[in-house]
Formats: structure tokens, C-alpha cells, sequence
């Protein structure tokens, strides 16, 4: 199992904008430091918790300041975006990282961003599939361009002066194109199948209670089948909310008390679900009512804390429940206590992980078909 890093950073609203990307940005390339292999972040532009309004820039603010760890957008936002600023965007940063990108895309779940850029009783999904076609036919592509679609137009056929190279988006740095992530965050998706059988890897969301990341895998091997490649489980990413401390007691206060960022976190995020009607996702019983659903109960089944042997424990358990997967995502959070944020990367990395690899292959659980 490899170590990646996944960040939709709900941040205390009031808190200096500068002070979280600053800690954010520690994250990455901390993350780089320790040896994990990927790491991403999201983007919002109406949120004042989640305060990186875009990933390409973020990520693009880390080019130079990391080595190994291959960065990605997790995700752009495609319905509010156009093909042709993603397709240039896209492929700057894959120059700018050499190769060291991954391309994550999604329709987007936040219902203000929706709303400012005009999309909110629009076929978002749709919005989504046109735009990425878009962007992969500008690639595979040369200028003029001259795509029309139901949401967006792509030209430059008035304005081409292929002498001077004005009309034409650069290509990537990896070819065709830097690798396709998605992140799947509904029970039984159908989106993995379509994403795998298109040749794109999946990220089990870290909001997901373990039975509904369990049904992901099935629809991953029928997509790749589709697709006509092997399923292989090491291109199955999953995310995890993970504290680690060198306590129980510390790990404890960190992951649960009042001010936590991780019941912060999880606040944040029951309220927007609770308004989108999306609560289900929570829900180990369909027949749950919406007031069941509170705020400690989805802490106690979507957040792993403890120290390093105790973590490893939970998430062999964890493992075991949903079936073999490639890379365990740790999901990043605020560093309310920056020492204590640090510290449980570190110990994430440098003690928990080598106790699971060394029970994975001493069990022989980290094969799948």
C-alpha cells in the first residue's frame, strides 16, 4: 500500500486566508518530504471555508517548491470552467511540473459555485462530459479548432496566424495527456464504471462510510472489462479522515474534541449535505431518519484517530471490510494545532504505514482480481 494526499480544506471561516494557504501548502510539500506518492487539492470560488479558489494555481505555487510527489487537481470544477482555459491551464502546469501531474476532474458538488457561474438548473453532469471532450479533442487536435457543442464553442479559425503560433494551445508535457483521476462520491457509482472504461482511475471520497466504498470496486473491474484492460487494485486510490498522535489520549482531544478541525471538518460538511438532501451518503440504513444522522455518530464511523499501532489496527480493519485497494489517501484537514497536524502526517508515514505493509504481506490480503 502506498501513501497519498488528498486536501478539500475546510478551514475556520475568520481565520487569515493567507495563514491556511500557507499551512496548506506546508502540507504538500511536508507530504513530499515524507514520501507520498500524490497528493491533491480541490477548489471553490463561493466558500470562505474552502478558501483555495483554484487548483491549478495552488498547485502551480508548489512546482518548484517539491521533488517527487506527483501533484494533482482534485478537482477542476468542469462545468464552471471552459475547455479551452482548462486545456491551456492543463498543460502549463504539466510542463511546469515535468510530467509530475495528474488531471482530476469532476461536475462539481458545491451549490453556490453552481449558482455564480450560472449552472445551478443545468445539467451539470452534462456540462461535465462536453467540457472534458472538449479538452481532449483540443489535445488530440490542431488549430483551427472548430468544436460546437449544447454548453460551449471552441475556435480560432477567425484569428489563426499559424506563422507567428497565435490560435494554438500548447500540448502537455506527458503524451497525450497527463493521467485522468476522478473523485467518486456515491454509493454504487456508475461514474467509475464510465471513468474506468474511458482508461481513469478513481479516488474513493473520504466521506464515504466503508459499505459504500465497498461497492466501488465491482464497478471499477466492469468498467475496466469495458474498457478492455486489467482491473488492477493498485490504481484504487481511498481516502481516510486520519489522526495520528503519540497517544491515545492526545489523539483523542485532537480528532474529537469541541474544537477539532476534523469535527470541524465534518460539521462543515453535514450542513451542506443536509441542504443538497444528500444525508444518504451517511446512512448505513436507507430507513435512517435525517435527525439520526448527527454529528457524532458520522465521527464515529468516518474518523480514524489513535496512536501509530492503533491506526495501523483500524486501518487493516478497514481493509479488510472493503476489499484491497493501491493507496490509502490521507485526507488532509486545518492545522488548529500546528504541531499536532505535522506530527500526525509524520507518524502517518514514518510509523503507521510500515505496520501495514508489514501485515498486508505477512497475510498475503494485498492481492485482488
Amino acid at each position: 500500500m502506498q501513501l497519498s494526499f488528498f486536501t478539500m480544506p475546510i478551514h475556520p471561516v475568520g481565520k487569515p486566508v493567507w495563514q491556511s494557504l500557507q499551512e496548506d501548502r506546508e502540507a504538500f510539500i511536508l507530504a513530499d518530504k515524507l514520501g507520498f506518492v500524490e497528493g491533491y487539492c480541490g477548489e471553490h470560488t463561493t466558500d470562505r471555508a474552502e478558501i483555495i479558489t483554484s487548483t491549478v494555481a495552488f498547485m502551480a505555487s508548489l512546482a518548484s517548491e517539491t521533488k517527487n510527489i506527483i501533484l494533482g487537481t482534485g478537482t477542476v470544477n468542469m462545468p464552471n470552467s471552459h475547455p479551452a482555459r482548462v486545456a491551456a491551464e492543463i498543460a502549463m502546469l504539466d510542463h511546469l511540473l515535468k510530467g509530475r501531474l495528474h488531471f482530476g476532474i469532476s461536475p462539481g458538488g458545491l451549490l453556490s459555485d453552481a449558482e455564480i457561474f450560472g449552472n445551478l438548473d443545468k445539467d451539470r453532469n452534462a456540462m461535465f462530459i462536453e467540457c472534458i471532450n472538449m479538452v481532449l479533442q483540443i489535445w488530440e487536435g490542431e488549430p483551427p479548432y472548430n468544436l460546437k457543442g449544447e454548453y460551449f464553442e471552441v475556435s480560432t479559425e477567425r484569428t489563426m496566424m499559424p506563422e507567428i503560433g497565435q490560435g494554438a494551445i500548447i500540448k502537455p508535457y506527458q503524451d497525450p495527456h497527463p493521467p485522468i483521476v476522478g473523485t467518486v462520491v456515491a454509493p454504487f457509482s456508475k461514474g467509475v464504471t464510465a471513468m474506468a472504461a474511458r482508461g481513469w482511475e478513481p479516488i474513493s471520497a473520504n466521506f464515504l462510510l466503508p459499505k459504500w466504498v465497498k461497492t466501488h470496486w465491482p464497478n471499477y473491474k466492469e468498467g475496466c472489462e469495458q474498457g478492455g484492460r486489467e482491473a488492477n487494485f493498485e490504481n484504487w486510490s481511498v481516502a481516510k479522515n486520519i489522526c495520528v498522535a503519540d497517544d491515545m489520549a492526545t489523539a483523542r482531544a485532537y480528532a474529537r474534541d469541541p474544537d477539532s478541525p476534523y469535527v470541524h471538518y465534518y460539521a462543515q460538511l453535514l450542513t451542506k449535505l443536509r441542504a443538497g438532501g444528500r444525508l444518504n451518503l451517511f446512512k448505513e440504513d436507507q430507513n435512517m431518519s435525517d435527525d439520526e444522522v448527527t454529528l457524532d455518530y458520522v465521527m464515529d464511523k468516518l474518523v480514524i484517530y489513535g496512536d501509530p499501532s492503533s491506526v495501523a489496527d483500524q486501518v487493516l480493519a478497514f481493509h479488510d471490510e472493503v476489499g484491497p485497494f493501491g493507496k490509502l489517501v490521507y485526507a488532509g484537514h486545518d492545522w488548529a494545532d500546528r504541531d499536532l497536524g505535522r506530527n500526525s502526517m509524520i507518524l502517518m508515514a514514518e510509523k503507521v504505514l510500515p505496520q501495514i505493509n508489514t501485515a498486508l504481506g505477512a497475510t498475503g490480503l494485498g492481492a485482488q482480481t
